[in-house]
């Protein structure tokens, strides 16, 4: 008997404390966990630089409107934009810093149309998943925000739905939900060039790749990439909640006083803990970050993708997929994996999704591929 609604899916044991890169539930089991809570704990469980940062400030104010200055929300609009002139605007979810796009990208342009791709996710509710290519988490909830098309992902043909009547183009660098798949930056670099031409705003969603996912603090800085509009949430407070919209200095003026706004947008713990993760993920940091995923890439191509139930491996950096003969379902794998102690999650397309916490090491990062390759190697493809 439970007092929650169904909404979730749940296996049937409950994580009760973690440290570093390791869980614990609550019937004592250990876990190696490659999840980071969906892309969240990036620097792992009761890091302490974070738990420092955030019991300081609790001791101090864990609430105030956002009708005072706020110093902290100031540090941390300067260590996300690098001090480069653009506006931040803090929320409490990816699914809200992308409400905040789409309302920034409408009122500034005075334009209505919206391009998403094939695939995408950017969120639940009704602006996000209205630039959502799920169906299946649309069904019942019509109708949606009109205006909004969807283009192939990677397609040079999608440039030709790249018009002057848009207000802005969303997408993804690596498709999280939608199973890994990467951009090609060519055709990125393209996307943004059409943008210009046409007077079009770009919004990048970087929930998932942000924050040193990929080895850089966002993923499109792998491609010199100048977007308008940025959304980050996930990993930016090592697990607090959190949002956050970047967007260029132009676009200020159309989000005026009270043009928008969060009740716990900018909220000072979620902050103090923001502060200390964008400190914590200095260059040296990010550097450390490729070097190890680099090397798990190497390892996973010659232990993994040569695998007969192995059909690919796509993403980047520690953002990885593994995709899977449909003859073995990926909710059996990631069973298994649980049985044996490691954590791990699905995407799109019967796709095993790796998302481990930054600080894992090389050696536990091949701890946990080899724990893969003992599952996958006792399951025969039909």
């Amino acid at each position: 008997m439970t007092a929650l609604f169904p909404n979730y899916q749940r296996f049937n044991f409950e994580i009760v404390s973690g440290q570093s890169i390791t869980l614990t539930d609550n019937k004592q089991k250990q876990y190696l966990d490659l999840t980071s809570g969906i892309g969240v704990c990036n620097l792992g469980y009761n890091h302490p630089i974070v738990k420092t940062a955030v019991q300081k400030q609790l001791n101090l104010i864990w609430h105030t409107s956002n009708l005072y200055q706020s110093s902290l929300q100031e540090e941390v609009a300067s260590l996300l934009t690098n001090d480069n002139g653009s506006k931040v605007f803090f929320c409490n979810s990816g699914t809200e810093a992308n409400e905040a796009a789409m309302k920034l990208a409408r009122k500034a342009t005075g334009k209505s149309k919206i391009l998403a791709f094939d695939h995408s996710f950017h969120g639940r509710t009704y602006g996000a998943l209205s630039l959502t290519d799920n169906p299946g988490i649309k069904k019942g909830f019509g109708p949606l925000v009109p205006e909004i098309s969807f283009a192939e992902y990677n397609s040079p043909a999608a440039l030709k739905q790249i018009t002057t009547d848009l207000a802005a183009v969303i997408l993804e660098i690596i498709q999280g939900e939608g199973g890994l798949k990467a951009a090609d930056g060519d055709w990125l670099q393209a996307v943004q060039a059409k943008c210009h031409e046409k007077g079009v705003l770009l919004i990048i969603d970087e929930v998932q790749t942000g924050i040193g996912r990929t080895g850089k603090l966002f993923a499109y800085q792998h491609f010199n990439l100048d977007p308008d509009i940025v959304t980050s949430a996930k990993g930016l407070a090592n697990g607090l909640p959190v949002g956050a919209m970047i967007g260029k200095e132009k676009l200020a003026a159309a989000f005026g006083p009270g043009s928008h706004g969060s009740t716990f947008g900018g909220n000072p713990l979620a902050m103090a803990a923001a502060k200390a993760v964008l400190e914590t993920i200095d260059q040296a940091f990010l550097d450390d970050v490729s070097q190890k995923a680099d090397f798990c890439w190497y390892y996973l191509q010659k232990e993994i993708a040569v695998l007969p139930m192995v059909t690919g491996i796509s993403g980047r950096g520690l953002m990885i997929g593994i995709h899977l003969d449909p003859k073995i379902p990926v909710g059996k794998v990631i069973q298994q994996l649980q049985q044996a102690g490691v954590l791990t999650l699905s995407s799109r397309g019967n796709t095993l999704r790796l998302l481990p916490p930054l600080i894992i090491t090389g050696s536990e990062l091949m701890q946990g591929i080899n724990i893969i390759k003992n599952v996958l190697e006792t399951m025969t493809v039909h």
